[in-house]
């Protein structure tokens, strides 16, 4: 089963679904809180049942790459992650800007893909700390029940010492559609993945060492719905529940504090 309705209800969904049997692919996010989702999780572990999420920028061929020059080693120990992602314009369904449906705002819906990132090319380090501002066209937030924010920034420390900074917007003045960045460095190097020309779908990705520069990817790349085919192609191979949904619960537990 796919799921993409409004956020409130892709928890019980999903649940209900995987309580009778049933693989899900579902949109992010896949719970408006770490309860939400940990209740999913639960419910795909105990019935064995496969789980997918839509964090379709995994399979960018850009952001595959430069996690692979990562676990390569060519970057000695990551210390410091810079990750941005701008929409020139917010979403264009009312229900994203009712907290009570969406769970929350930018962040919610292009902030979880930068936590995720951050996380997955790191292979999911403990977060330590986290520290983060939000606001509502200028105004600032405290706590989920105060509205939908547009713009939101973070500071992440996680296990190692690791510096995360990451920002997100909705509706922020860059002269292009979108900004879309992630940047990894590290005691011997550098990798950057970095959008077009403001696109949605184009991205180059690099490799860098002192002054030096190397290209690992550039567009075309028809990325958009290999996470969906990746889940198909899983279960059509008979694959169950997989222990890897725990980072799911990970993800949805940093955004609970960034929330906070």
């Amino acid at each position: 089963m796919v799921i993409a309705t409004p956020s409130a209800v892709h928890a019980e969904q999903s649940i209900q679904a995987l309580e009778r049997g049933v693989a899900v692919f579902c949109q992010k996010p896949l719970g408006r809180t770490a309860h939400e989702v940990r209740r999913v999780v639960e419910a795909a572990r105990r019935s064995d049942v496969l789980l997918g999420v839509d964090f379709s920028y995994r399979y960018a061929e850009g952001l595959r790459r430069l996690r692979a020059h990562h676990q390569s080693g060519a970057l000695g120990h990551v210390h410091a992650v810079n990750l941005v992602f701008h929409n020139a314009y917010g979403p264009d369904k009312p229900w994203f800007y009712d907290v009570s449906l969406a769970g929350g705002g930018c962040v919610m819906d292009l902030g979880i893909h930068l936590v995720d990132l951050a996380l997955w090319v790191l292979d999911f380090p403990a977060v330590r700390r986290v520290s983060s501002q939000r606001f509502a066209q200028g105004r600032p937030l405290r706590g989920r029940e105060e509205g939908v924010e547009d713009y939101a920034a973070a500071l992440l420390e996680l296990e190692g010492g690791t510096a995360v900074q990451l920002a997100c917007s909705w509706k922020l003045s860059a002269g292009c559609d979108a900004v879309i960045e992630a940047s990894f460095y590290g005691t011997e190097g550098g990798v950057s993945f970095r959008n077009v020309n403001g696109s949605f779908y184009d991205f180059t990705a690099d490799a860098f060492r002192g002054t030096g520069r190397e290209r690992l990817a550039d567009p075309p790349d028809g990325w958009g719905g290999r996470a969906a085919v990746d889940w198909a192609t899983r279960l059509a191979r008979g694959e169950r529940f997989t222990p890897e949904n725990e980072q799911l619960i990970q993800v949805a537990e940093t955004l609970d504090r960034l929330y906070a």
